[in-house]
């Protein structure tokens, strides 16, 4: 496979099979990482790492001992360089969309905005309404940013978090977002690729390489015709045969697809089942941690337009570190740098209204209540929908909301005595009916290197049946489906790997359950309750229940204030003149 930068493989031995090469860390764009082919030492320069945790007493295991015989090392992390997306339409897009809040007209008078709901969506309505000349003032109910994107760290400073989250070439909102707040360097860009476990081979891996020299969608088309363990030629062809009226239906027929599952418009288009289950039950669970038999086949269609018909749309990156420091803090300081507000411990207890049902003021927990002269719930749609104001709840535009409800998911993390070979430095899709990804993230995040423990971070989906399970329980399952990941390195019962600790994060309400008929009960941000907005990835926009489509939801709530900046400052300036008669 080819390899970015001056160093590809190298063969080197040292007495203790431990070799330091953070000299030569310099010869790759990004860090190299360097690992004993049979010993699993690695060393790549690393920064401070950052729960409650479980731990398992054993003994001297966890040390590992130097072999007598030496072991070649060989490179099997490297970053690569950001991929050339600065000239597609839709980061170009995005970009026109940013740069009109920073070159909008100067507000006469700043509205303050009080948002809640300090993920993706909230940070992003208030960073982008900052832009404009407003004053945000951001609540958060907990102690952590971030949403679905938080973290947190244990006793021992290692980091948990909510989710296993990469960041795709085809997010031209998000890769806006980090040239703008400057922090393009946190991301480490993988190889061009998407590896699928073998289940009826275990140990074994199945690679989609898309190469460099080629366009979208040809590298796509490349990539999936020269794979021949996963599909058969026959496959391959009713697969593309069914997939010609999506390709040339373009938009219009991909929305109108949202009406049917994956497995049954798979069946409809007469695409054979063994094409689902080798492919499309890992990519649906992946994209909304359900599996092919409820996801709408219109989430699929939207995925592979995306990732198909850009170069580097599905080209995947791992944040360098924590994201509620690495990512959601720069957002913080930008929004504060121009005189917004972020508060964290500030959960909501209840919508105040005025007699005319518009919202009056939020009420905290804590007794306070908070004013502004426009209000947003960037909260995922199952805080909003327990929330809602009872004067809400027949106006049609909120009624659709019980249709959109969260879809469970489980996060693991666990930490093992030793290093695991049988990996890679990128997103593996497991293809196991427990796990959907996986990643051993102390290979793939400099924040979370350690060389000499590896650290795997898993997807449990679907969760709906073990959500309410104990964490042993779901630590066992988890270790039955690594057994057969890595056959020669783990073993259900620890005979083999053992577990040095754990951690599992439970979100029962994560992004909305993409299901048949989910689409027209969207909401777009603007609300018909004057002055009250919605931002969040169930909102309209194009980019599915993602991160992409959060911080996508956080501009488009901000351009709605931004356009309704008149009509806003007049029912200001109507309420100061009935204050002041009073």
């Amino acid at each position: 496979m080819t390899q970015f930068g001056q160093v590809s493989t190298l063969n080197l031995t040292s007495q203790n099979n431990l070799v330091h090469v953070s000299s030569l860390l310099a010869a790759a764009r990004g860090g190299c990482l360097f690992a004993l082919k049979d010993m699993n030492t690695l060393s790549f320069a690393r920064s401070d790492s950052m729960g409650h945790k479980v731990k398992f007493a054993i003994g001297n295991t966890s040390t590992i001992r130097p072999r007598k015989d030496t072991s070649p090392l060989k490179v099997v992390c490297i970053d690569y360089p950001r991929p050339d997306i600065e000239n597609t339409v839709n980061y170009l897009e995005a970009a026109a969309l940013s740069s009109s809040f920073r070159t909008s007209s100067r507000p006469k008078k700043p509205l303050e905005v009080v948002i809640a709901g300090a993920g993706l969506g909230g940070l992003c309505t208030a960073k982008y309404l900052a832009d404009a000349g407003h004053k945000p003032i951001l609540l958060e109910a907990r102690d952590v940013l971030g949403g679905k994107i938080a973290a947190w760290k244990d006793d021992d400073g290692d980091w948990y978090e909510t989710g296993l989250h990469i960041f795709f070439g085809a997010y031209p909102n998000m890769q806006n977002l980090f040239g703008e707040l400057g922090i393009n360097d946190r991301l480490q860009w993988k190889e061009h690729s998407m590896i699928f476990a073998m289940p009826n081979k275990p140990g074994e891996f199945s690679r989609f390489d898309f190469p460099e020299v080629l366009p979208a969608p040809l590298n796509g088309i490349w990539a999936i015709l020269k794979n021949s363990e996963m599909l058969t030629w026959p496959e391959k062809i009713k697969f593309a045969v069914g997939l010609l009226p999506a390709i040339l239906g373009g938009q219009a027929y991909v929305e109108a697809q949202d009406g049917i599952t994956v497995k049954d418009w798979m069946r409809k288009q007469g695409v054979p089942d063994r094409v689902t289950d080798e492919v499309f039950i890992a990519m649906s669970k992946a994209l909304n941690f359900i599996n092919p038999d409820e996801l709408s086949m219109q989430c699929i269609l939207i995925a592979l337009n995306r990732f198909l018909q850009e170069k580097h749309g599905s080209k995947m990156a791992f944040l360098d570190g924590n994201p509620p420091e690495r990512l959601c803090m720069p957002v913080v300081d930008h929004i504060r740098s121009l005189g917004g507000e972020v508060r964290l411990n500030s959960r909501i207890q209840r919508i105040e209204l005025n007699e005319d049902g518009t919202v009056r003021s939020f009420l905290l927990t804590n007794g306070s209540a908070i004013k502004g002269d426009a209000y947003v719930f960037a909260t995922p749609v199952d805080i909003l929908k327990l929330l809602l104001p009872e004067d809400w709840k027949e106006i049609p535009y909120f009624r659709k909301l019980e249709n959109l409800v969260g879809v469970p998911v489980i996060n693991v993390h666990i930490w093992f005595d030793r290093k695991l070979r049988n990996t890679y430095d990128h997103l593996l899709f497991s293809r196991s009916p427990l796990l959907s990804v996986y990643a051993d993230m102390s290979v793939t995040c400099k924040e979370y290197y350690s060389p000499n423990q590896s650290m795997l971070e898993l997807v449990f989906a679907p969760a709906e049946e073990w959500i309410s399970r104990s964490d042993s329980e779901i630590i066992e399952a988890t270790m039955k489906e690594l057994a057969k990941l890595f056959p020669d390195e783990i073993a259900a019962d620890q005979s083999k790997a053992k577990i040095l600790k754990y951690h599992v994060v439970k979100t029962p309400r994560s992004v909305y359950k993409t299901v048949p008929g989910c689409e027209p009960c969207r909401p777009l941000q603007r609300s018909p309750i004057e002055g009250f907005y919605l931002a969040g990835d169930y909102t309209k926009q194009k980019y599915l229940a993602s991160m992409e489509g959060a911080v996508l939801s956080g501009k488009l709530c901000a351009q709605s204030i931004v356009q309704d900046y008149e009509l806003l400052l007049t029912r200001v300036q109507e309420k100061l003149a009935e204050a002041s008669i009073a």
